[in-house]
């Protein structure tokens, strides 16, 4: 940073110091300041980990466990029936009379283009009633009807999912 000379109004030289204001002004930022893209990354993952366990369906049961892996995800909003302990049918979170079941089931197939339906059953439910509630969903208009457990569970050949 040295000095130069230049000559004043008075034709007298004077002392000027670095570079003038107009030029530092006009210099391009070549740095990204990502503390604002780093906040509103934090604030999203907060929001999507707070909303993550509301998604799914709302009535509580103990699903079997076992060692199958997840099915293909579908356009539309899956639907589920769900099997509680006492004997009740629920669709998604509204419960259903069983004898009603087959024709409410036909009702919401006609609007649905997906013949996909997910069937929860709590682990303590005889299988008998498990296959009774299953006819009905074929009954109802859906071919293809998963079964929904927990990951995790034991494997027929006896080792435990983490390889034990």
């Amino acid at each position: 940073m040295g000095a130069h000379l230049s000559s004043s109004s008075g034709g007298q030289p004077t002392a000027r110091r670095g570079r003038s204001r107009r030029s530092r002004a006009a210099a391009p930022m070549s740095e990204i300041n990502v503390t604002p893209f780093v906040d509103v990354m934090l604030v999203l993952l907060v929001i999507f980990m707070v909303a993550a366990p509301m998604m799914t369906v709302g009535v509580p049961i103990e699903l079997p466990e076992t060692a199958a892996t997840s099915l293909p995800a579908s356009e539309e909003e899956p639907l589920t029936v769900t099997l509680l302990p006492d004997g009740r049918v629920m669709i998604q979170t509204t419960e259903v009379e069983p004898a009603s079941l087959v024709s409410r089931l036909q009702a919401i197939a006609a609007e649905r283009r997906d013949d996909q339906i997910y069937l929860r059953a709590d682990g303590g439910i005889a299988y008998a009633r498990v296959m009774q509630v299953m006819g009905a969903l074929n009954a109802g208009g859906f071919g293809r009807i998963g079964l929904v457990t927990d990951p995790g569970g034991p494997r027929l050949d006896g080792t435990d999912p983490d390889g034990r």
